[in-house]
C-alpha cells in the first residue's frame, strides 16, 4: 500500500479545514475473514479493546489477529476529524485520521503489556508521519487507549523502549498516546487484506530491538 500523500512538509490538518465526510458509516460485512467472529460487536463483556497505529494497516492487522488471547481484529481510521472517511480521503492527508487496527482481546489470556510489546517491536516508532516508504499523516505511530490501565502501560513501555532505542542510536519516539474518541471501520476490501491476498504489501519493518 502506498500513500496518495505528495507534500514534503507533512502536517496534520486543522479541524476547520478537514474534509467534511458523511453521516453514513462504511458498508461492512461484520464477519472476520480469518476466524468468522463479528468485527463490529457487541463483544463479550470480559473482553477489552485497544486501537493501534503502526503504519500500513494491512500488515499491522496481520501482526495481531493470530496472537493468543486476541478475539478479533478490524482495520479502520482514528484520531482525526472527518466523520466516516473513506480510504482516498484519509490518504489525501485532509482528514487527520491514522490507519489503525482495532484489537479486541481477553486480558485474562493476553496481558496488555504483552500486546503493547508486540506493537512496539513490529514497527519503528521514531519516524514521525511515515513508516518506511509510506509517507503521510495516516502512517504515524499511535496508541489509542480505552482505559487507564492501557494508558499507564503504554507510557511506561514508551519510556523503557525509548531507553533501548537511544542506546542503539535511534531518534526520539514520536508515538502519540491518546484516549480513543472514535473508531471508523475501513472499507470491506481492507479487512484482513493479507489473508485474502497473501502476497500483498505488508509495510512493517520494526527496529530489530526487543525487550528481554
Amino acid at each position: 500500500m502506498f500513500s496518495y500523500f505528495r507534500r514534503k512538509d507533512i502536517e496534520m490538518p486543522r479541524a476547520d479545514n478537514a474534509l467534511p465526510g458523511r453521516q453514513e458509516p462504511m458498508p461492512l460485512d461484520s464477519r472476520h475473514y480469518v476466524n468468522s467472529r463479528s468485527m463490529t460487536g457487541p463483544f463479550p463483556d470480559n473482553l477489552s479493546q485497544i486501537v493501534l497505529g503502526l503504519g500500513c494497516f494491512w500488515g499491522a492487522e496481520k501482526r495481531f489477529w493470530g496472537m493468543d488471547g486476541v478475539w478479533v481484529t478490524a482495520v479502520g481510521y482514528a484520531a482525526g476529524y472527518t466523520p466516516n472517511p473513506n480510504y482516498e480521503e484519509v490518504c489525501s492527508g485532509m482528514t487527520g485520521h491514522n490507519e489503525v487496527v482495532l484489537v479486541v482481546y481477553d486480558p485474562e489470556v493476553l496481558d496488555v503489556a504483552e500486546l503493547l510489546t508486540a506493537f512496539w517491536e513490529a514497527h519503528d516508532p521514531t519516524q514521525g508521519m511515515r513508516q518506511g516508504n509510506d509517507l503521510g499523516t495516516q502512517y504515524r505511530s499511535g496508541i489509542y487507549y480505552c482505559d487507564e490501565e492501557q494508558a499507564s502501560c503504554a507510557k511506561a513501555l514508551l519510556d523503557a523502549y525509548q531507553k533501548r532505542l537511544s542506546e542503539a542510536g535511534y531518534e526520539t519516539i514520536t508515538t502519540e498516546i491518546l484516549p480513543l474518541e472514535k473508531f471508523y471501520y475501513a472499507e470491506q476490501y481492507h479487512q484482513q487484506y493479507l489473508a485474502k491476498n497473501p502476497d500483498g504489501y505488508c509495510g512493517l519493518g520494526g527496529t530489530g530491538i526487543c525487550f528481554e
